[in-house]
């Protein structure tokens, strides 16, 4: 008994199967879900006319999309690509502790990179290829942060919850 006790415990110290850890609900999975969700809803807006303004100048990819989602921040079929994938990726990850913990700080970490090259590059710019506009770029600094912060923060409470177990 001692032994398979001994066994969870380190299989959850190393990313194992244990609560948690696969699909049964830390506040981490959950973040990645609705994380996820929320991308891959923005992802489906991102094609459907009347939430998108001027939804018929909209390229697969480049600065010249005129397409806005709700008016406001700039969209293209690329664009819309990769929040559904990232939406996905965030539904997938939820399924284990590990890589929900993965798709939140790495996302973060993109997307603020994302907000870097987005100040970095002119908006009339052929390499302005996503495209982004300056309401774009200030969403992606504020998911980027709000993104490694969930993963980072959440980390510590599996880490106190882990400690009160070990020490009850």
């Amino acid at each position: 008994m001692e032994r398979d006790r001994n066994q969870r415990d380190s299989m959850t110290e190393y990313g194992g199967s244990r609560r948690g850890d696969d699909g049964t609900g830390s506040s981490l999975q959950t973040a990645a879900a609705v994380v996820g969700a929320g991308f891959l809803l923005t992802g489906i807006a991102g094609f459907i006319p009347g939430l998108v303004s001027d939804f018929d100048s909209m390229t697969f990819a480049g600065h010249e999309s005129g397409a806005e989602l709700l008016g406001i921040f700039e969209v293209s079929v690329l664009h819309n690509i990769v929040h559904l994938l990232f939406g996905v990726v965030g539904l997938i990850a939820m399924r284990r502790w590990t890589w929900a913990r993965g798709f939140l700080i790495g996302g973060g970490i993109i997307y603020v990179a994302l907000w870097v090259y987005g100040l970095l590059v002119d908006h009339n710019d052929p390499a302005n290829f996503v495209p982004v506009n300056d309401a774009d770029n200030w969403l992606h600094l504020g998911l980027g942060v709000a993104m490694v912060l969930l993963g980072v923060l959440l980390d510590r409470d599996r880490a106190a919850a882990r400690d009160r177990t070990r020490n009850a």
